[in-house]
């Protein structure tokens, strides 16, 4: 094991790092320790609850497939919110799962993960997390763009070019900085980091070569579901399905 189960000693490690995160931020300007806080909380709260209903979500496969579905809606609502895009943001549940729901098709089809609780819920768990992270930050630096950008789009529309294309010009390659982590993390396994699901596999007793299996299997899905995601916020963006209240205006002014 990692870790120990001594409770203290765990409380007092917890909040030594959360402390450090907030005393970091704060006495070097990068923001306030609040976020740092919440998160710590909220973290605690929400695996305190997860695991007092896991294990009977697990011997359900109703309740898996709906705890997978709360994943989901948990994720839309975050991505939302960290973009601004305000009541069009249900849009971005499309970009996450684009690519989570068909990754994880092909796992099931193929034979390669059980239709089981304890394999959908943590595989699928990082999928739609994998997918949320990639949407957040695409559509962050493609609405970035578009507004920092924007006298260029509008050369590009005098220039000929429809609304959808315009901004696919401007957004595409700022969108896509959001494949970086996904693209560094699976050519630096084994040699940087050991991610959770080889770590975890190996903590619960599974042999080394497994583990890695599963772990590859992992890491290339995320390309893949991470590189829909972007595709298809692009997509969006370009279509003005997702925007900021600034730039709707913006747009229909010209």
């Amino acid at each position: 094991m990692v870790l120990t189960t001594d409770w203290v000693r765990l409380l007092i490690v917890c909040v030594f790092f959360t402390a450090a995160a907030c005393a970091i931020a704060w006495f070097t300007g990068l923001t306030s320790p609040k976020p740092f806080l919440k998160a710590a909380v909220r973290a605690v709260v929400q695996l305190a609850a997860v695991s007092a209903v896991i294990t009977f979500v697990l011997t359900h496969l109703g309740l898996t497939w709906a705890f997978l579905v709360v994943m989901a809606a948990v994720a839309t609502a975050t991505s939302a919110r960290r973009t601004g895009t305000g009541r069009k943001g249900v849009w971005v549940a499309l970009a996450i799962l684009a690519g989570a729901v068909p990754a994880l098709g092909l796992l099931l089809a193929t034979g390669l993960l059980p239709v089981e609780g304890i394999a959908l819920i943590p595989v699928g768990g990082i999928l739609i997390g994998g997918a949320m992270t990639a949407t957040t930050l695409s559509s962050r630096r493609a609405l970035d763009t578009l507004s920092e950008r924007y006298g260029e789009y509008e050369a590009a529309r005098a220039t000929g070019f429809g609304e959808r294309d315009a901004v696919r010009l401007i957004i595409r390659g700022s969108a896509a900085e959001a494949l970086l982590p996904p693209l560094d993390q699976t050519r630096t396994v084994g040699l940087v980091t050991l991610p959770g699901a080889f770590v975890g596999m190996l903590l619960g007793g599974a042999p080394v070569w497994q583990a890695g299996a599963l772990q590859i299997v992992v890491l290339l899905a995320l390309l893949a579901v991470e590189s829909a995601a972007v595709a298809t916020v692009v997509e969006l963006v370009a279509r003005g399905l997702i925007r900021r209240a600034s730039q709707e205006s913006e747009v229909r002014l010209t």
